[in-house]
């Protein structure tokens, strides 16, 4: 039984359809990509599922809630965490505390002390810099801090919304084994990417969007060596 569960997804700004009917799904354990151009409405539904936005109809199943009636802020506690487009993080505050407002969903001291330590050591860079203005850090760095701090809430699901956007190609392949790390621990992963081939290459299976409609979808190695996705975002 999938996980999450998309059905017939349409989402408006004003006027202008960004999501024409779409439907998919994820199951616990895997690694999901969704591949598309810049607008093709890959962070929209991200939004959608995560309540940042209000669908015009559809509906959103995570694990037998329906998303669509639950608020943004109680998401979370179901088990969902999001890293958005451009990490997003409290760049005033320190590592260590933009970490512990991960775990603001949690109550018990021990555990959340326990997972802290689990995000230190996989992201050793964080434990150096815990005391460190977040803020300061290089665009990598604040990349994992993002992931840290979504899996602070102990998800069953991390949605990731561009990882490898303005990354150097080393912090690119960083993050990626990191993202193959966290799915090999048991979380699992929809994964929003504009680099394709990265995409496909840690993903179980892929949606290929266009203008708010999903145009292919199937296994990632098998999109991987179709021609048109070769032609249209692999650069082949």
């Amino acid at each position: 039984m999938a996980m999450l569960t998309i059905k017939d997804l349409n989402v408006y700004y004003g006027v202008i359809q960004a999501i024409k009917g779409i439907s998919f799904e994820v199951n616990e354990g895997e690694v999901i990509a969704l591949i598309g151009a810049n607008g093709a409405g890959k962070t929209t539904i991200l939004h959608t599922i995560t309540g940042l936005i209000s669908p015009k109809s559809g509906s959103i199943d995570f694990e037998g809630n329906d998303l669509i009636k639950i608020p943004a802020h109680k998401i979370v506690s179901l088990g969902m965490a999001h890293v958005p487009e451009g990490r997003r993080i409290f760049a005033e505050l320190t590592v260590l505390e933009n970490l512990k407002m991960g775990a603001y969903t949690r109550s018990d001291k021990k555990e959340i002390d326990n997972t802290l330590e689990m995000i230190y050591k996989r992201f050793p860079r964080l434990k150096e810099r815990k005391n460190q203005i977040a803020g300061t850090l290089s665009g990598g760095e604040q990349q994992m801090l993002a992931m840290g701090r979504a899996l602070m809430s102990h998800p069953r699901i991390i949605l990731m919304d561009e990882p490898s956007m303005g990354l150097s190609p080393l912090f690119v392949s960083e993050i990626f084994d990191i993202i193959r790390e966290i799915s090999e621990s048991g979380t699992t992963v929809l994964l929003v990417e504009q680099n394709a081939k990265k995409a496909l290459s840690i993903a179980d299976r892929a949606y290929v969007l266009e203008t708010g409609n999903i145009v292919l979808s199937g296994d990632a190695k098998e999109l991987m060596n179709d021609d048109s996705v070769k032609k249209a975002y692999l650069g082949e």
